[in-house]
C-alpha cells in the first residue's frame, strides 16, 4: 500500500505530479529509490518529446551583482505565458543568470561556437601538445587534442557548465529538471554579460 507520506516526500524531492509519483511507487512496489529512477526515465522520454515544441513565450531576466560591476541579461523561452510567469521558471532564469555572472560562458551551447574561433583554439592546443608530446605517436597526440577541446567547449558553453550550486549537475540538467516540473519545453536563446 502506497502511503500519502511517501507521495509527499517524493513530491518534495522531485516536483513531479502526485499522480505520476503514485504510479511510479506502485510500479516500484513502494521502493522510493526505484520510483525516483522510474520518474527520471519517464521524464527523459517526455523531455525528448517536448524539445521539438516551439518556444514562443518567455522572459528577459536581468541580474545585477551587488557590487554593481557585473550584470547579465538573459533571453529564456518556454511554450506558454502561464509557465513564463510561474515561480519554477523564474527561479530557473535567476539561477542561470547567477551562473553566467560567475562562470563567464561565451556561448549557449557547443553548436554556437564559430568554426574560425574553434580553429584558432585547435591551432594553439596543437602547438602546446607538440611541444610537450616529446615524440608521442600521432594517435595519442590526437586524443589529447580532442580531450582538451572537449574540456574547453564545456567551460565556455553555458549548457555544459557545471552548476555553481551543485557540482553533480550541469546547466542542461537544471533546465531538464525544470522542464519535467513545468511540463513545457524551455530554451535559453541568448545572453549578454557585462563587467566593468
Amino acid at each position: 500500500m502506497i502511503s500519502i507520506d511517501q507521495i509527499k516526500q517524493l513530491r518534495e524531492e522531485t516536483g513531479v505530479s502526485p499522480t505520476e509519483i503514485k504510479k511510479a511507487l506502485e510500479e516500484a512496489k513502494g521502493d522510493a529509490e526505484k520510483a525516483k529512477e522510474l520518474l527520471r526515465v519517464w521524464g527523459q522520454k517526455v523531455l525528448n518529446k517536448k524539445t521539438s515544441r516551439e518556444t514562443k513565450a518567455g522572459l528577459i531576466e536581468a541580474y545585477l551583482h551587488q557590487n554593481a560591476t557585473t550584470g547579465v541579461l538573459l533571453d529564456i523561452r518556454c511554450e506558454t505565458d502561464f509557465v513564463a510567469k510561474s515561480p519554477d521558471f523564474k527561479i530557473l532564469a535567476h539561477e542561470v543568470c547567477l551562473q553566467i555572472a560567475a562562470m563567464k560562458p561565451l556561448y549557449v551551447k557547443a553548436e554556437d561556437i564559430p568554426e574560425e574561433f574553434l580553429a584558432g583554439e585547435t591551432k594553439i592546443y596543437t602547438e602546446q601538445i607538440r611541444q610537450l608530446a616529446d615524440g608521442k605517436p600521432e594517435n595519442i597526440v590526437k586524443q589529447i587534442l580532442e580531450g582538451k577541446l572537449k574540456k574547453y567547449k564545456e567551460e565556455i558553453c553555458l549548457m555544459s557548465q557545471i552548476w555553481i550550486k551543485d557540482d553533480a549537475k550541469t546547466i542542461k540538467n537544471l533546465v531538464e529538471d525544470t522542464v519535467a516540473k513545468v511540463g513545457e519545453n524551455i530554451e535559453i536563446k541568448r545572453f549578454t554579460r557585462y563587467e566593468i
